[in-house]
Order: structure tokens, then sequence, then C-alpha cells
């Protein structure tokens, strides 16, 4: 079971409670207080100074101003205190009083402040449930019935008394209103709790499908080789993918692949990518891979998943190191001789979902060769400018341990926010 934060309110609704910071709201009586208080005294201080407002009784008049102030210290109070927050409707209540009492010293039933009553009408009636209908209700009556306690002599007209019961049924039918706006957006915040949880809920699942679908270490591959690799997502889940494994032949084949754009939508395309290119193992040639990938994303003429096209790269390497790659518009990797050298796989193909016709290149490794490959955020972390494939390739070059290319990255991509996700793989071939 789920426990609200001491400083919070739940509220019932028809689908679920929520939950709203009680701080929050205590400031926010306090705010509307000030309103009240500012407009009660400053009618009393209009009426005393503007000759045509008429007073009738000035003791009166002042003690509602006087009233409206103290009501604004205990606001204040309770927003101070969290314990006095339960009776937090003692103030607007104690309006009508004060408002009652304006009224009375400042014409009675011609003063022209009445319509003050509106503030703590809606104040009540605006919170959960429906109770607060009646309460309103009952407060206009102690408004407008409160000259008959002040001046017990004082007898009703039939037109004034009219006007009271019409006055009341106003006030009442706007608190009804009221009440029935802030239940109805209640239970639409309800809803959109609800669907943003579920919605949470879904994506971190959807995470956590997405994380178990990587490699988690080498272990299942032949011993000449060693792997290596991470994926930061700038989101929840992300669209980028790696993957290796062992193939029939005794070598290992491995995959770095960028969906466009980020997300559920480009998390959900990147796993459809790897799989079907996992799929393909027992074909030696790489760029069938893709063949196939582009041929599983391909929905017919009302094609929307091609609309995001991907971009990969994949290749194998035999047990005695040759690599056959194939490349559908990546162009991130990077070959790490073993004497400190290296170069860039380039490849002049289209992305997954743009182009058809790959075809699969080879490179003879000798032992201690590293292949890195990496996603475009890779490079905004050394500056998103025109010479940061240069650094990544220095960088690259810098290191002779797989293991640290991949951590030192991971570590630059978790220090701050990335707008893109970072994604690494290695693979050195020839170790004994």
């Amino acid at each position: 079971m789920t426990h609200a934060p001491p400083d919070t309110r739940v509220f019932p609704a028809e689908t679920t409670p929520v939950v709203v910071a009680t701080g929050h709201r205590s400031w926010e009586n306090l705010a509307r207080q000030a309103i009240v208080a500012a407009v009660v005294v400053g009618a009393a201080i209009a009426s005393a100074a503007v000759p045509w407002l008429p007073v009738t009784d000035a003791t009166r008049m002042w003690q509602g101003a006087a009233l409206a102030v103290v009501l604004l210290v205990l606001g204040a109070l309770m927003a101070r205190w969290p314990v006095l927050r339960r009776a937090e409707l003692i103030i607007p209540i104690g309006d009508f009083v004060a408002i009652g009492l304006l009224r009375f010293g400042t014409g009675d039933t011609q003063s022209v402040f009445l319509a003050i009553v509106v503030l703590p009408v809606i104040w009540i009636a605006a919170g959960p449930g429906r109770w607060r209908i009646l309460v309103p209700l009952v407060g206009v009556c102690v408004t407008l019935l409160l000259p008959l306690v002040l001046a017990p002599g004082q007898v009703l007209t039939v037109s004034e008394f009219v006007r009271l019961i019409i006055a009341v049924l106003v006030y009442a039918a706007a608190g009804a209103v009221v009440n029935e706006l802030s239940r109805r957006s209640l239970q639409k915040l309800t809803a959109s709790q609800w669907h943003r949880r579920l919605a949470e809920a879904e994506v971190s699942q959807a995470a956590v499908v997405q994380r178990s679908l990587q490699p988690v270490d080498g272990s299942d591959l032949p011993p000449r080789f060693r792997v290596a690799g991470v994926c930061v997502p700038a989101r929840t889940v992300g669209g980028d993918f790696y993957d290796w494994y062992a193939t029939p032949d005794g070598g290992t084949a491995f995959t770095l692949g960028d969906v466009m754009g980020k997300g559920v939508g480009p998390g959900m395309i990147a796993a459809a990518v790897r799989t079907v290119i996992r799929s393909n193992v027992d074909d030696p040639d790489p760029a069938a891979a893709l063949r196939r990938a582009a041929v599983g994303l391909n929905t017919g003429p009302t094609d929307t998943i091609g609309t995001q096209f991907t971009t990969c790269f994949h290749a194998r390497i035999s047990p005695d190191g040759m690599l056959r790659w194939a490349d559908a518009g990546h162009g991130l990797t990077i070959v790490r001789s073993a004497d400190g050298t290296s170069f860039f796989l380039r490849s002049g193909q289209l992305p997954i979902g743009v182009g058809t016709g790959w075809t699969s290149d080879e490179v003879a490794l000798r032992p201690g060769d590293s292949v890195i490959s990496v996603s475009d955020g890779v490079l905004d972390l050394f500056g998103g400018s025109l010479d940061s494939i240069d650094r990544y390739r220095d960088f690259v070059t810098g290191r002779d341990d797989i293991d640290a290319v991949v951590s030192e990255l991971a570590a630059r991509a978790a220090q701050s926010e990335q707008e893109d996700d970072v994604t690494v793989i290695a693979v050195t071939w020839g170790i004994a």
C-alpha cells in the first residue's frame, strides 16, 4: 500500500486518489484571505472617505474590517504551523460574518458591498465534496440575516425578504456551479495522473526489456575474442543498440545501430532490427543481415516505420581474424591496430529505411587489433563540432585497452545530461 508523504493531502476521486501538497494549499489559503481582507478593509476605508457611500453603523463596519484582518493573521499562522491546518475552513466561514458586519454598517439592505460574499462562496465551493455546496449556502444566510441579530427590532419588508431569498438562491447556484467545475477538474487531474503513472510504468518496463536484450559479457564467445560495450540512453528508453554473439564457424558477430529519435518508438525499432540481424547468424555475409532487417521493417505502401531510418554497423570476425563488415550509413567505426595506428572503415552506403543495396567489405586483422564502433552521441562528448570525429579518433588511438575506451566514454556520458544516446561497442581479436 502506498502512503502519501506527511505534508500532503489525499483527495478521493472516482478512479484513484489525487495527492495535493497541503503546504502549498495553506499558502494559497493565506493568499485568498489576503484578497478578502484587502477588499473588506478597502470597502470600509472607502465608505469612511467617500461622502456618497452610506455609513449607518461605523462601529460594526470597522468590526467587520478588523475581523477580516484577524482571519488574515490566522491564515498566516496556519501556513506556518501545520497542526492548525485542520481548521482552515474557519477562515472563509468567518469571512461571512465579517462581510455581514460590513454590510450592516454600510447601509444594510442598501449596501453596495454584498457582492463581496462571492469570494468565500467560491473559496469553499471549489474544494472536494458535495457538502461544500451547503456550507456557503449557510454562510450567505448568515451574512444576509446578521442584521436581524444585531438589530432585533428590525422588520423586513416583503420586497426585502424576496430580495434576500433571490440573493441566497443566486449565490447557492454559484456555489453549486463552482463545486461541479472543481469536481470535473479533479476527475481530469485524476485521470491525467493515472495515465501518467501508467505510461511511466510502461516506459520503465520497456527500459528493463531493452537492457535485458543487451549482452552481459563475452563469456560465451570464442577464447581469442575480447568484447566490451555500453549504452547510455538520453531518455529512459533509447534508440541505440549493440549486440555480440558467437557464429557457427567459431568466430564472433557484433552490431551497433542507431535509430533516428529517442524514446519508446525508436527503442521498439531498435529491438526489431537487433532481433532480425541476430536471426541471420547462419549467413556469413553481414550485408545479408542488413537487407533482411530492411525487409522486416518494410510494412508496405502505408509504411510509417520507414520514416525513421536506422544507421547500423554489422560485422563478423572469423577465427583467423578476417573482418567482414557492412555499414548502413553509420561511418563511425575505427580499426585500432596493435601498433597504435588507426583508420576508419569508410562506407558510402545508406541507412536502413533509405537504402537497400548493401555490400560487405573485408579487412584482415592482426593479433591484438581492435574494432570500435560508436553512435553519433559519442561525438557530442567531444564538442559536437566538425573536428569532433578527429578528437574521437585520437581518443581511441591513445588507449590500447578496449575496456578503458568503453568505461571512459561511459563516464563522460554520465557526467551531464546528454541530448543523444551514447553507445559504444569494441572487439579485440587475437588475444591468447
